[in-house]
Order: structure tokens, then sequence, then C-alpha cells
């Protein structure tokens, strides 16, 4: 049975729109989670806001949100006044204009969620929009409300539906300069780049997500059916780390070495081909040679 719909609206390009559904396209649903428990009972935990002057436990009811307007001192805002906040992305989807896809600065991808026509009605309009952004190989970009908050979001045709993919807003990312003015930039000889170029070149290869396993989650899936079937938990001896300091260029030679072992690159096939016909050209000039000495 398919999730319930995360938002309801209407999908609108220029005077063409039609009723649309949102769900989010990704799910933790199979993460091993843990719960806090009591060790001395083996309890659930739960959760209580706690007033942080007077220490009292809150209820529900008690509960609002504020906005701190200076230390300690809030205005609250009432859930029926965020109504007031309308903009048109409040319950639409107006696709506001279309860019090539990579154009799209990847830090700005944040959330996808998957958008599907709202009943049959709604077929026709909704398929007009998707066949033709596959004409235009563009990318929509508009705007939603999404948790009392706008985000622009890109638009793009995935099977017979729509992908849309919440954005960034600049705001939001770091400045790379913070993190890379620093890094200095050493004189690195061409032969290791070169080789570092070959280390890529073996292990060349395509984007295949079923290939991706969560090692990590399938071995916390082992340890928990392993505790709970009373069985002892034994921890793994601590690997030393090697103390012997490896050159660069030798690192590189040894990866080298270690990444041969599939298929001989185009290029290795090049050079061994012309290295075979200089030999034959040398092979052949001094036959000729001697012929003619003798």
């Amino acid at each position: 049975m398919a999730p319930r719909a995360y938002w309801k609206g209407t999908l609108k390009l220029s005077l063409v729109s039609c009723p649309v559904l949102l769900y989010p396209a990704t799910t933790a649903a199979e993460k091993t989670r843990f719960h806090m428990i009591n060790r001395k009972t083996g309890n659930r935990l739960k959760q209580q806001m706690v007033d942080s002057e007077t220490g009292d436990v809150i209820e529900s009811d008690q509960k609002g949100r504020g906005y701190e307007l200076r230390k300690d001192k809030y205005v609250e805002i009432e859930p029926e006044e965020l109504e007031a906040v309308q903009i048109e992305s409040n319950h639409t989807i107006d696709i506001e204009s279309f860019v090539p896809r990579d154009e799209i600065d990847q830090r700005y991808l944040n959330h996808p969620y998957y958008i599907a026509p709202e009943g049959k009605a709604a077929t026709d309009a909704f398929a007009v929009i998707r066949d033709a952004m596959k004409d235009e190989q563009r990318v929509a970009l508009a705007k939603i409300v999404l948790t009392n908050r706008e985000h622009i979001i890109a638009i793009e045709p995935l099977g017979k539906g729509l992908l849309g993919t919440t954005l960034r807003y600049p705001y939001e990312l770091r400045d790379e300069g913070e993190f890379f003015d620093d890094i200095k930039s050493p004189k690195i000889t061409k032969d290791m780049v070169e080789l570092a170029g070959h280390i890529l070149h073996t292990k060349a290869s395509h984007f295949d997500p079923s290939k991706f396993k969560d090692e990590y989650e399938n071995a916390l899936k082992a340890l928990v059916k392993r505790k709970a079937s009373g069985k002892t938990i034994e921890l793994p001896e601590r690997e030393e780390k090697p103390s012997n300091v490896v050159s660069l260029m030798d690192a590189l030679k040894q990866s080298l070495k270690g990444g041969r072992r599939g298929k001989p690159s185009a290029k290795s096939h090049a050079r061994r081909a012309t290295g075979r016909q200089v030999a034959a050209k040398k092979a052949h000039r001094t036959a000729a040679r001697r012929k003619k000495a003798g």
C-alpha cells in the first residue's frame, strides 16, 4: 500500500494546472533503531518537556512556540497566527523557470520527493507538463511551502511521474574558502600525477546503486540477533596501525600493482602495440643491412 501523501496542492505551468500529490522519495524504516531504556527495569524511557527555570514538567496543552527577541525574552506565536502567512506556494507549485540540469550545484540539492497526479482527471494535464519537460531536457524551478517553510524545488521527469528535489538557499551553504584556503599547494611531480591517473583508470566503473551494501547496518542486525539469543558479544582486538612510513611514490606504485589484476587499459594496449611496431621496424632494417652487406 502506498504511503500517505506528504503534501497536496496544484502543479501549475502558466495557465495549465493539475492537482498533485507529493510523497517522500526516501525512507529510514529499514534502519536499525534503538530506544532509551531503564537499565534497572528494562522499561522504555519517555522524554518530557521541562520548564528551564522552575523545573516543572510541562504538559502538551501548555506548550507553545516563541521567537527570541533578546536574551530570555520571547514573543509567542500561535499556530493560527502562522496561517496569516499566506503565500501562493502554500498550496501551489508554480513553475517559474527552466534551467539546464548541469547548472545546479550539487551542494544545493536537499530532499527528493515523488510528484504524482491526484485522480484520473489530472492525468492529461500532468502528462502534458511532464512530457514537455522531457523534450526540453531542462529542470523546472518552482516554490513550495513544506512544514511552514518556503523552499525552491527542482522538478524533472522520472518514469511516469516527476521527481521534485528541494534546494537549499545560498545562506544555508558554508563558504568553501573557510575550509580550503589554508590547504597548501605542494609541488607534485608529473610522474606522481600520471601514476594516480593510472590507478583511477583501473578503478573506472559505472554508477550502480544496487552494489551499495550497508555493511554496518548488516553487522548491527547480526549483533542484535546474537545478543537476543543470549550469546556473548566478543569485542574484536584493535588493529595496530603500521608504524613504517611509506613514501607517496612507493604508495602509488604499490597501488598500481594491486589494481592491474583486471583488464589492461586502452593506453597500455596502445603502448604495447607501438612497442611491437618499433621492434618490427628495427628487425626489418637489420635484415636489410645484412642483405646489403652480404
